[in-house]
């Protein structure tokens, strides 16, 4: 039996292919830590470039942008009426739109574990990385009206945050033999270790010098474009 598990393994490794690949994906996060009092669950999409080894080894650069309208913390409170209201530089209510973006961009990788796969070159993944982190609070003025919000003024309520931060993803990639269905998908995490960028946060009228633990926590899936030749079929194995 050792002698055959070995065997396998020997052969599945033979048979995986060296390929670059470059994915699309989507998800959701659940902000955790310092971010959760800022900003509530988000959505993101972005890409991924890897290139795998036929030693099934990834390495690769991952970008990834947040968004939501889930902001928790209320940021204008210091530039409303006595009514709770933002109006516009004629008096009105105003029309404006409040929202989280978040930029993670890291260098990362993995492995991949052909356990019980159809093929192998797909199977369980898991990758770590190390790269960039950057979140604001988002403002739209959808008539252009608010001078309450516009300039400087703006830079000092959107807590532009940055530094660097680590990830960690696990779940399953599967590479077709016929490159028309390649797909991965899993749980993914980033840990920002951030500072504000601003030197004061005009809600507050204080400097922000606080060090941050920003982390987000949230499920992927993505679409892999074929960047290979069509796998033969003898690389299948039972």
């Amino acid at each position: 039996c050792i002698v055959f598990v070995k065997m396998l393994s020997s052969q599945s490794d033979s048979n995986a292919i060296a390929a670059p690949l470059l994915g699309i994906h989507f998800g959701g996060d659940l902000p955790l830590a310092d971010m959760s009092t800022r900003f509530g669950v988000n959505l993101n999409a972005g890409f991924n470039f890897m290139y795998k080894t036929k030693r099934n080894f990834l390495f690769g650069v991952d970008g990834n942008y947040g968004f939501g309208r889930n902001v928790k913390e209320d940021v204008l409170k210091n530039v409303k009426n006595s009514d709770g209201f933002l109006v516009d530089n004629s008096g009105y209510p105003a029309d404006i739109r409040i929202s989280e973006r978040v930029i993670t961009l890291v260098l990362h990788a993995g492995k991949l574990m052909p356990l019980g796969s159809p093929n192998p070159n797909s199977g369980l993944f898991v990758d770590a990385g190390f790269g960039y982190m950057q979140h604001k609070v988002h403002f739209v003025d959808i008539n252009e009206q608010i001078a309450a919000i516009n300039g400087d003024i703006r830079n000092g309520l959107d807590k532009l945050t940055n530094g660097i931060c680590a990830s960690q993803f696990v779940g399953y990639l599967y590479l077709s033999d016929n490159r028309f269905f390649n797909f991965y998908t899993g749980i993914e995490a980033f840990e920002g270790f951030t500072k504000s960028v601003r030197k004061l946060n005009y809600d507050t009228g204080l400097p922000d010098t606080k060090n941050r633990v920003d982390v987000l926590l949230g499920l992927r899936i993505g679409w892999i474009l074929p960047l290979y030749s069509r796998t033969p079929k003898n690389y299948f194995y039972n």
